[in-house]
């Protein structure tokens, strides 16, 4: 298990990668972002993307996912208040392969509680051209390794 003791500013982790399918971006927008672009490839076609784009919703829950699965299971997380910064940089598409990376911006102690603290992070996702699609800052609160007494 990672605490936050075990973070330092400038560590990097890579999350793995995803590639997303038509149907699945069908699907998520169906559900929760029904705009044209979202989900009729015909009306894709013919907006301003020139094709069906996934929601950034569904491309924010993409990494998440990511997130997660290659980092967060190992880590003392107690979740976070929110985002600093969210941007959808470039459509996602069917069939792109996505890559996400974590960043560690600086960790601080809390002096407040003990037991926990921040961790400031940036979060970025790209396509398999390398190409930035996604940018994200939250600071995460994780516990720390605290003596028993």
């Amino acid at each position: 298990m990672r605490y936050l003791e075990d973070f330092s500013e400038g560590q990097v982790f890579e999350l793995g990668e995803e590639t997303i399918r038509e149907q699945e971006i069908v699907d998520f927008a169906r559900r929760f972002d029904a705009q044209p672009f979202h989900v009729d490839p015909e009306a894709a076609r013919r907006s301003i993307y020139g094709g069906l784009i996934a929601s950034g919703w569904h491309t924010g829950s993409l990494f998440m996912g990511m997130l997660v699965r290659g980092l967060i299971h190992e880590v003392a997380s107690l979740g976070a208040a929110g985002l600093d910064e969210l941007r959808w940089l470039k459509p996602v598409r069917p069939d792109d392969t996505l890559r996400g990376r974590l960043t560690v911006l600086g960790t601080r102690f809390s002096t407040k509680h003990a037991d926990r603290g921040s961790l400031t992070c940036l979060g970025e996702m790209f396509n398999q051209r390398g190409e930035p699609v996604l940018l994200i800052r939250w600071s995460a609160m994780i516990a720390r390794k605290v003596s028993i007494r």
